[in-house]
């Protein structure tokens, strides 16, 4: 009889890591396995920004060193056996006939029914808990997260080690920021995620053109590529988030201003034009 494993779900939140803790050094249960899911932009480039990729490996050495066991990392696959990317689906020829984009290359994700999540989170989701299965899967829900408590705790093989305990939200993210291992997406106004979602807001957009311009340039790549109608988002592409950007730079907006895209289709005067003194001696407000 093949003994049953103990397997821990990783997101690198302040929830899933704090488990581990409570696994090992509270509740003192047994743990054989961690396992997460990656995203990969590209068969080189990470999903996440590069402070969540250092803090990930920074992680999984330090998880290494309190308890002695390594992460495994699961990623979708592709057809043909390679890692699965946001670039190979991207250009990606669709052959659905009772698709829109039927002949053309899938493009960016459509806002409802995205498949960037199917084909590439819920893909290697799936295979890392393939790996596990019939296991006793832990999962890192708090103890004040009443539906998601309700919903996982009747699922069979599935432990919830933090209600088990009796550990809140709260007690993760200070456990996790005394003993350094809380994820810089909560001490910065960066959301988590990928960072080439469509999902995101503007000041993320904003973010990810001022610091990491190579990243940006390869958004901007994907958008040249679009070889059909469907845009980064409903009504706007990257290249009009671009000059919106390039205008704000160039002082013809202001960041917290009521903006219209439609000003992008006209000819816009520099305001610093109009006025006695240097554009950059002017106070320009920003988020």
């Amino acid at each position: 009889m093949v003994a049953k494993q103990y397997v821990a779900s990783l997101s690198y939140g302040k929830d899933s890591i704090a488990m581990l803790h409570v696994i090992c050094d509270v509740l003192k249960k047994p743990l054989d396995r961690i396992i997460t899911a990656d995203v990969w932009a590209t068969d080189d480039i990470p999903a996440e920004l590069p402070p969540m990729v250092e803090f990930k490996q920074y992680a999984d050495e330090e998880i290494k060193r309190r308890w002695g066991i390594s992460v495994e990392h699961f990623t979708a696959i592709a057809k043909d056996g390679s890692k699965q990317t946001y670039d190979k689906v991207f250009h990606t020829v669709c052959m659905k006939k009772d698709s829109p984009r039927y002949g053309l290359i899938y493009g960016f994700p459509m806002i409802k029914g995205p498949w960037c999540n199917g084909m590439l989170k819920m893909a290697a989701l799936r295979i890392a808990n393939k790996s596990a299965e019939g296991a006793v899967n832990y999962i890192g829900i708090a103890a004040d997260e009443a539906e998601r408590v309700a919903r996982h705790s009747v699922k069979p093989l599935v432990e919830l080690p933090l209600v088990e305990a009796g550990w809140a939200e709260k007690d993760c993210y200070q456990w996790c920021e005394e003993n350094g291992l809380l994820s810089p997406t909560y001490k910065t106004s960066n959301r988590g995620g990928c960072w080439f979602c469509h999902n995101q807001g503007i000041n993320q957009l904003r973010n990810l053109r001022k610091n990491y311009p190579d990243l940006w340039a390869l958004l901007l790549k994907w958008d040249d590529e679009t070889l059909h109608n469907h845009k980064f988002k409903p009504h706007e592409s990257v290249h009009d988030y671009e000059k919106r950007f390039s205008m704000e730079d160039d002082g013809y907006f202001l960041m917290n201003e009521p903006f219209r895209w439609s000003c992008l289709d006209h000819a816009q005067m520099n305001i610093f034009q109009f006025v006695n003194k240097p554009q950059e001696n002017a106070v320009v407000k920003t988020l």
